[in-house]
C-alpha cells in the first residue's frame, strides 16, 4: 500500500496526509539509528502500521477526551490517531527513552495534540494520568498481562481498542479464568485473520469463581 492508496482507501483530508508525511520521513530517518519498527515492515509502513492505527478512529464511538496508548514504541496507534484529528489529547505511555524522544519530536514537528511519559505502564495509575476515555495498547504483551495493565485505567464509559493478530481466540480463552469481560472482535481491514477486540468493561473475576 502507497501514501496514496491508504489516502484514497481511508478517505484521509490532504492537511492529516502531509503531518502523515512528516511522521513517516521521521520514521524512517530515525529507524537507522534505533529499532522502530520491525525493518521487515518497513516496506508495508502504510499498511502495516500507518492504516493498522488509523482504523481505530472508526471504533471510538465519538468519544474525547483523554486516549491513552500503552507501550506505544514508535507512536502506533497512538500519534497516528492523535495526528489524524482525534477530539481530544493523546497520552503515550513509553518506557524507553530513545522511543519516547522519537515521539516528542514528532510532535513537535506535526502540532498534534499528545504527550509522552516515559515510564513503565505498570508503575503508572489513574491518578497520574486522569480519567481515560480510551486505552489502547498495540503488540505490546499477551491479553491477560494488557487486561491486568489496563484495568485500573478503566472506568464506566472506558473503551479498550486492542489490535490482535491470528492467535486472538487463544489469547482470549486464556483470559476468561482470570476476567469479566464485555467486548466486540470486529476484522481488522488490513488483515483478515486479525481483529480489534473493543472492550467496554474489564473487571477482575472473583477469585471464588476462579
Amino acid at each position: 500500500m502507497s501514501a496514496d492508496q491508504f489516502q484514497r482507501d481511508y478517505g484521509v483530508s490532504r492537511e492529516t496526509m502531509q503531518r502523515l508525511v512528516i511522521y513517516e520521513g521521521l520514521l524512517r530517518k530515525w529507524q537507522s539509528k534505533i529499532n522502530l519498527v520491525s525493518p521487515a515492515s518497513l516496506p508495508h509502513l502504510w499498511e502495516r502500521h500507518m492504516a493498522d492505527s488509523y482504523q481505530l478512529l472508526a471504533l471510538t464511538e465519538e468519544r474525547s477526551g483523554t486516549w491513552l496508548d500503552l507501550g506505544s514504541g514508535a507512536g502506533f496507534p497512538g500519534l497516528v490517531v492523535a495526528i489524524a484529528g482525534f477530539s481530544g489529547s493523546v497520552t503515550l505511555v513509553e518506557s524507553d527513552q530513545k522511543k519516547a524522544a522519537f515521539m516528542r519530536t514528532v510532535i513537535r514537528e506535526t502540532g498534534c495534540a499528545a504527550q509522552v511519559i516515559c515510564a513503565r505502564a505498570e508503575t503508572l495509575s489513574d491518578a497520574d494520568i486522569g480519567p481515560v476515555s480510551i486505552v489502547s495498547a498495540r503488540a505490546l504483551t499477551a491479553l491477560d498481562k494488557l487486561l491486568a495493565l489496563s484495568q485500573p485505567f478503566f472506568n464506566p464509559g472506558t473503551l479498550g481498542l486492542f489490535p490482535k493478530g491470528r492467535e486472538w481466540e487463544g489469547e482470549l480463552a486464556a483470559c476468561a479464568r482470570h476476567w469479566v469481560l464485555s467486548y466486540e472482535a470486529i476484522q481488522s481491514r488490513t488483515d483478515p485473520e486479525a481483529r480489534i477486540l473493543k472492550f467496554t468493561q474489564i473487571s477482575p473475576r472473583a477469585l471464588e469463581n476462579v
